[in-house]
């Protein structure tokens, strides 16, 4: 059964309250360690929501342990806590609560689009370790019109200081503009590419993170994911990528 927009599955709720991998959260249902309003659920197909009260041996737990955002960031906006010349950093749009945040993988200034910020180390490695190889999309808009030829080049690699930059799929919607795909997380890494043939970027949005889209939010605006929304963004990462 899969998750309904206001409920979880039993085991994805524990691993988001911090109880372990789905696996492990899967052999605490089992053995009867887990109540669900003071009662024990052995089933692994219970729907759990966040009006519950979900208790592992006798212990309350909660699937909002962590907290993670996603940002619609502007261009001209910093990825950073605190910019020594007082510019405008993505924290001054945040609410008090989520200062302590942290990004997760960072967009130039110049740049805009989908930021997720989080408490949640275990997140962060998934979204950002190389060996995951998580996908981010992005759409380009160029000074001028870029050539097939160039195309294919971005997508064969371009040697850059820190080794071969590659694009993993282009998708042309007009000569000067393209959606291109990395999974790769060099420092500004797309303006590098395409500086390195000629172009200039003048403008990039990241549109997609993994399986997360850039939610219809106005520019500068936030919002807290959902836990359901969490674990969508997770799940590709437990017990091997979809």
């Amino acid at each position: 059964m899969e998750d309904s927009p206001d409920t979880l599955r039993l085991n994805r709720y524990l691993a988001l309250a911090g109880m372990g991998s789905r696996r492990a959260c899967e052999s605490l249902i089992v053995n009867g360690e887990v109540e669900i309003n003071g009662k024990i659920v052995t089933n692994l197909a219970t729907q759990v929501s966040l009006r519950d009260v979900v208790s592992v041996n006798g212990k309350e737990v909660s699937a909002s342990k962590f907290q993670t955002i996603v940002l619609h960031k502007p261009p001209g906006v910093h990825c950073t806590r605190k910019d020594p010349k007082g510019r405008p950093t993505v924290y001054n749009l945040l609410a008090p609560q989520h200062k302590k945040l942290h990004y997760v993988g960072r967009l130039d200034a110049d740049s805009e689009g989908l930021l997720v910020l989080t408490n949640d180390g275990d997140l962060t490695q998934q979204l950002t370790h190389p060996s995951h190889k998580v996908e981010k999309e992005y759409v380009v808009t160029l000074d001028k019109p870029c050539r097939s030829e160039r195309v294919a080049e971005l997508l064969a690699g371009i040697q850059l200081e820190e080794g071969l930059a590659k694009a993993e799929a282009i998708h042309v919607i007009s000569p000067r503009r393209m959606v291109m795909v990395l999974q790769q997380g060099m420092n500004r890494q797309i303006r590098r590419m395409f500086a390195h043939m000629g172009y200039e970027v003048e403008r990039l949005i990241r549109v997609r993170i993994g399986n997360l889209t850039l939610p219809d939010l106005k520019m500068g605006k936030w919002r807290v994911l959902e836990p359901r929304e969490i674990a969508k963004l997770s799940e590709i990462y437990q017990g091997g990528r979809k």
